[in-house]
């Protein structure tokens, strides 16, 4: 006879399904937990990476620096579509030659070429990585969804500009072209609407 938690003796089969409960709870807390961390490590990541500049992913400002220096670099676009959404989206521009500190402005231009009314998300980074903390976007359609008709034609501005604060970072002295390159995927609507009429028989 083994003793209990409480003091009370039971028996040898008693107390190994005690032992096999607790163990199976153990396990279960477990499992439970490592779930809720896989759910929290996507938005946790996406913090990280818009602090850091980690990735190439730039950083969103609300106003410009009031100091511009010398130093000019080209900024250089990219755009891309995702399977699934339909459409054309390109820059108006393929490059633009800017000063550190000083607002840029480029428009891009995105159809819908299919029958349907489409909505797309627009994923972003910067090439060399670590320009990427440095890159600020003051205003840009990526930061909301974007809803088109089908044929319908819209122009995109985005206000960006590069921080002095680069100036500091003697890995960047060298760099003078920096790549903004988007891809438009179907937003998480439109997706789960295309799985439901895929459903359709």
């Amino acid at each position: 006879m083994t003793k209990s938690l409480s003091g009370v003796e039971e028996s040898p089969v008693r107390a190994r399904k005690t032992r096999m409960g607790l163990t199976a709870a153990l396990c279960a807390v477990f499992v439970a937990g490592m779930v809720g961390m896989s759910f929290a490590a996507v938005p946790l990541y996406r913090l990280f990476c818009q602090v850091t500049g980690y990735g190439g992913t730039t950083q969103q400002a609300e106003a410009a620096p009031t100091n511009v220096l010398d130093r000019s670099m080209s900024v250089r676009f990219d755009a891309n579509i995702a399977n699934g959404l339909g459409w054309s989206f390109r820059p108006a521009v393929r490059q633009v030659d800017i000063k550190v500190g000083e607002t840029g402005e480029v428009t891009f231009i995105a159809e819908n070429r299919g029958t349907r009314t489409t909505t797309g998300t627009a994923v972003f980074n910067v090439s060399p990585l670590l320009v990427g903390a440095y890159f600020n976007k003051i205003a840009c359609f990526c930061f909301t969804e974007q809803t088109l008709a089908p044929g319908e034609s819209v122009e995109m501005p985005v206000t960006f500009f590069i921080d002095p604060a680069i100036q500091e970072s003697r890995d960047l002295n060298s760099v003078h072209t920096v790549t903004l390159s988007y891809t438009f995927y179907p937003a998480e609507t439109e997706v789960s609407a295309m799985a439901g009429e895929d459903r359709v028989f």
